[in-house]
């Protein structure tokens, strides 16, 4: 079996309910967070729109070491560039995904803060592990939108939002 083909189709449709639930996030509440130690919305929802540029990271580097690369993520104020900045990094992501070849993805791959190291995982199960990464924080902003009462979209069958089960 071929990784790259699995690897993207998993890419695609993760995508597709990634953009449902960020299209859900209110221009107004950006700010807003449900605990001083969580996220604000904003934070949150930003990341889940930059977690496919892991993927370009992933083939593109043998590492990311924060000491060297701190992480500043893009600054969004609505969902209109929430959604720009998702379609941007996702659109990246999948084409360096395609543009590589399987042994780039069996090469080792760190991840890092200076001589704290983090995971030590084939490139594959680094971009494996970012899709992991993309569904639970896209269940986190869940959480966070359920409590701002905004109906939630479902993810791998309706919602409660979406059924009469509720």
């Amino acid at each position: 079996m071929e990784i790259i083909p699995m690897l993207l189709k998993e890419m695609e449709q993760e995508a597709q309910t990634t953009r449902k639930m960020l299209s859900r996030v209110p221009d107004d509440k950006y700010d807003w967070q449900p605990h001083p130690k969580s996220m604000t919305i904003r934070k949150l929802a930003t990341h889940i729109a930059e977690l496919p540029e892991w993927v370009t990271i992933t083939v593109t580097t043998d590492e990311l070491d924060f000491a060297k690369t701190p992480y500043n993520p893009e600054v969004i104020n609505n969902t209109a560039e929430l959604m720009r900045l998702f379609e941007k990094s996702f659109e990246d992501g999948k084409a360096h995904l395609a543009g590589t070849n399987e042994d780039e993805l069996l090469r080792i791959w760190t991840l890092r803060n200076g001589d704290q190291i983090y995971s030590v995982r084939t490139k594959a199960d680094i971009i494996r592990m970012s899709f992991c990464q993309t569904v639970h924080h896209r269940a986190q902003l869940g959480v966070f939108l359920r409590l701002l009462d905004v109906p939630i979209p479902g993810s791998y069958g309706p919602s409660a939002d979406e059924t009469n089960f509720n």
